[in-house]
């Protein structure tokens, strides 16, 4: 192992990968480099292998880089679950999709809801997100908002571990799936896998539940691993149908059963709760988004931006205010609109958000991301907060799957 690239996330490039977790083959760490420069690594370090690592790519992106690393000379390969996979001790009912921004984090803290309501003694472990330092992350557990402070976690971080807390749900993540694994499980008699962007699972799943989003139909198809997830699939979800069109339904429902018969599918809404919605009734509002949906998941909007338009408020354009990293983010996504992504992978970043929303010209706030922001920042106008929860359309439901799944492994 020769090098890291790195793509996706800020501020990743030009770190190491810490000898502490490398192992004693790497005394001095492994090296992370940008992406950019993988064809002058290939040759100045006589690489013989590259493997394709991250995630929720179009297959034309895949196999461009292809087409580099072998013009450059080296074999190209993409690892699967076999590869990947640790086995548990105990039972693991897996949350994927098939794009990131598809509704698996609702899905999630519903299957936990079941799972508390019927007493069984579970914990969550979430798919990595290595923003910070490697060395103070092997293993994350996160039981209280105190936690999230003492890990210094990113706004990232905190949109999937936060609404997780709120309702009592325990916590892993980290970097060692290993370490992490043998910890949940001193605690779990079964482990709900959140996971993250498109990727399948660390964990080997025992029920594996993937959400899809006729928002983007065709994307099932297209995107990697996000095929994988759907082929694998026992369930399929087909999410956020209250806005979607019938058309782009059915074109999903076609397209997962053309590559899995066998999957049951699940129709459903992402039902959106607003409070305090009297601070922001008749003024000009500023939306702010989850940020990986709208960036490399290439939604123009989310449930910000619906709430917006359901209520009738008048949407601010935050691009002519935005600064430093978060105006460079509206160049490289051009097709953003009128909601802001709530960018925050360290503290400037934050900080140039707050600003950015600080220099709005507008009357209120909509706050669409999973966390609510005025935890970590002072916002200097009214604020409404935007919730969305899974609500499944007709039959089957999570409810009856998760019992029938809980019999058999004799819960």
């Amino acid at each position: 192992m020769v090098a890291f690239t790195a793509a996706q996330i800020p501020n990743i490039a030009g770190r190491r990968y810490p000898p502490e977790l490398a192992g004693e083959l790497y005394p001095n760490g492994i090296p992370i480099y940008p992406e950019e420069e993988l064809p002058q690594l290939i040759k100045k370090k006589n690489v013989d292998k590259v493997i394709l690592a991250y995630s929720d790519l179009p297959y034309t992106h895949v196999m461009h880089k292809s087409a580099l690393v072998n013009a450059c000379g080296a074999d190209f390969e993409l690892l699967g679950p076999k590869s990947t996979m640790l086995k548990a001790k105990v039972p693991v009912i897996a949350v994927c999709a098939v794009r990131t921004g598809c509704g698996k984090s609702q899905t999630t803290r519903k299957i936990c809801s079941i799972l508390r309501d019927k007493g069984i003694k579970f914990v969550v472990v979430r798919h990595p997100m290595p923003y910070g330092d490697l060395r103070r992350q092997v293993c994350q557990r996160f039981s209280d908002f105190n936690d999230l402070d003492k890990y210094n976690v990113t706004i990232e971080e905190r949109e999937e571990y936060e609404p997780h807390l709120e309702q009592g749900d325990i916590v892993y993540a980290g970097v060692d799936y290993g370490k992490i694994l043998e910890e949940a499980e001193k605690e779990a008699e079964l482990i709900v896998w959140d996971g993250g962007n498109n990727d399948f699972p660390f964990y080997k799943p025992d029920l594996l539940i993937v959400l899809t989003d006729p928002h983007r139909p065709g994307h099932e198809l297209t995107y990697y691993p996000g095929e994988v997830n759907l082929r694998m699939a026992d369930v399929v979800i087909i999410n956020k149908e209250e806005t979607a069109s019938r058309e782009n339904i059915e074109a999903v429902r076609k397209n997962v059963r053309k590559v899995n018969r066998e999957a049951l599918i699940i129709d459903a809404r992402s039902k959106i709760i607003v409070s305090d919605l009297e601070n922001i009734e008749g003024k000009r509002v500023l939306v702010v988004e989850d940020g990986p949906t709208l960036t490399h998941g290439e939604m123009k909007y989310g449930a910000g931006y619906i709430a917006a338009l359901k209520f009738g408020l008048d949407v601010v354009d935050p691009r002519p205010y935005a600064v430093g990293s978060i105006k460079e983010v509206y160049e490289r996504f051009p097709h953003l609109g009128k909601v802001l992504p709530a960018m925050g992978y360290g503290e400037k970043q934050i900080e140039e958000l707050r600003k950015t929303i600080e220099n709005t010209e507008c009357d209120g706030i909509i706050i669409g991301t999973p966390i609510d922001l005025r935890r970590i920042m002072k916002l200097d106008k009214p604020a409404v907060r935007i919730r969305y929860e899974l609500e499944e359309i007709g039959r089957p439901s999570l409810n009856e799957i998760i019992n029938d799944f809980l019999e058999k492994n004799v819960f």
